[in-house]
């Protein structure tokens, strides 16, 4: 009789970092399309280009927020910290960053 020995391998982490930023930098990029496409009259001192650095800023900013969600689920996943708190607390850190992204985007334009 052969004895097979039942190895139990950790299971692998399945998702990527990708995943969750990219779902945090297109909230934020339909958040500040709303405030820069909303936009009716310009200030002409502002530029011809004004709109691309809250494009760009706070997309950014949205995928930081979508990053650290990700590493608080895998400390939640470890067991490593509560899973209600995790989401509360990555829920508010994404907000403050949003916040924080349109802020730096909109500084000399719309948010003078």
């Amino acid at each position: 009789m052969v004895h097979t020995q039942n190895s139990q391998t950790p299971a692998t982490e399945q998702g990527s970092l990708a995943a969750p930023m990219m779902i945090g930098a297109g909230i934020a990029l339909a958040v500040i399309s709303f405030f820069i496409f909303g936009a009716d009259n310009v200030n002409p001192l502002w530029g011809k280009f004004w709109m691309i650095r809250p494009l760009i800023v706070t997309p950014l900013a949205g995928a930081t927020g979508g990053a650290f969600y990700f590493f608080m689920d895998r400390m939640r996943a470890k067991g490593q910290i509560n899973g209600v708190l995790a989401i509360i607390l990555s829920v508010l850190i994404y907000i403050i960053g949003l916040w924080l992204g349109i802020v730096l985007g909109l500084d000399g334009t719309m948010w003078d």
